[in-house]
């Protein structure tokens, strides 16, 4: 069964020339995959020419005069450009013409856009920005990342319940842990918003483990951490800052002498296994959970490796039925409460 993903070739900041040699690694690895890019059809086909791929049968062009750009205003972006990319991309995913839809665009936009047109899953008030993260054995999946800055109690279970299942479905944890990110472990910790919560997640039956603090995110306390929109983009950021940081610090370190030179030579394989788990572009793509249709988000500076690491994510939704089982998961959880 063939797995058909949209790509929006005009976002980022780069455009066709980051998606197009993408699309292309992304076909090589996945023979069961078929793409559609969406976007301003001169661009899109003079770079698939340029890659030697203007008569793959796997690769389509979906038109769209118009592009979002970092700087539009949402509200623009919603009212001027319906014939945008990222319009057409999301109404692809609504008519069922593609199973997923991947944009490196403005992140607000593609939010809004999409929830607009797909509108949320029964039983889900708040859509989330949720991706996972290397731990010190593994990975840990987060959410929210920014998609909602002001949330009360029950869009934190919500996010809870959709991160559950996105762990199990995409990165096959049999029974994940939940964490609330809280300024302490302690259940007395934190705002109203999160000690009800709390309380919420101790009365379900997920297998919710208390409070995490910052520190606990990459030790791998918790397989799914859950925070506000605020909360979870600050830490987000802050954890990119510091691994840039001690990039700088090493290559540093290692450039200072001649001695310090030959002993990086002579560790070069460990400092490509630290880069290599290090690296943000293996866990680029950040999954927009709770709309009613696959929508992916890539960093908008991804090169054209850490864009097919968001096709990757996509195509692994699409294919464990990410949606379907949050949908069923919520709908138990009504029932038992009711």
């Amino acid at each position: 069964m063939s797995m058909r993903i949209a790509l929006d070739a005009m976002g980022g900041d780069y455009g066709p020339s980051v998606v197009v040699p993408a699309a292309l690694s992304a076909l090589r690895d996945h023979a069961d995959l078929e793409l559609v890019l969406v976007g301003v059809e001169d661009s899109i086909q003079g770079a698939l020419r340029e890659h030697g791929l203007e008569n793959e049968e796997r690769v389509s062009v979906r038109p769209a005069s118009q592009v979002v750009s970092s700087e539009d205003d949402v509200s623009q972006a919603l009212r001027n450009k319906r014939d945008s990319s990222i319009h057409v991309g999301a109404n692809l995913v609504k008519e069922a013409e593609v199973d997923g839809f991947v944009s490196a665009g403005n992140t607000g936009a593609l939010m809004a856009i999409s929830r607009l047109i797909l509108k949320t899953l029964p039983g889900i008030d708040r859509p989330a920005i949720a991706t996972f993260l290397p731990t010190r054995d593994s990975r840990v999946l987060m959410l929210d990342l920014g998609a909602n800055v002001d949330c009360n109690s029950d869009h934190l279970f919500q996010f809870a319940v959709m991160g559950e299942v996105a762990a199990r479905a995409v990165y096959g944890v049999e029974e994940p842990t939940i964490g609330l990110l809280n300024i302490g472990e302690e259940n007395i910790k934190g705002n109203d918003v999160v000690k009800v919560a709390g309380q919420l997640l101790r009365d379900s039956e997920m297998n919710y483990i208390g409070n995490v603090e910052g520190r606990d995110i990459f030790t791998g306390k918790a397989d799914v951490v859950v925070a506000d929109g605020f909360v979870g983009n600050v830490a987000l950021k802050t954890s990119e800052g510091t691994a840039e940081l001690l990039g700088h610090f090493l290559r540093q370190a290692f450039s200072a002498s001649w001695a310090s030179k030959l002993a990086a030579f002579m560790a070069g394989r460990v400092l490509k296994d630290f880069k290599r788990k290090a690296d943000h572009r293996e866990y680029n793509g950040a999954m927009l959970l709770g709309l009613n249709g696959i929508v992916v988000k890539s960093h908008g500076s991804a090169d054209s490796y850490a864009f097919s690491r968001a096709i990757e994510v996509a195509a692994s939704e699409a294919r464990h039925s990410v949606n379907r089982r949050i949908t069923h998961e919520i709908q138990q959880m009504l029932e038992v409460a009711e």
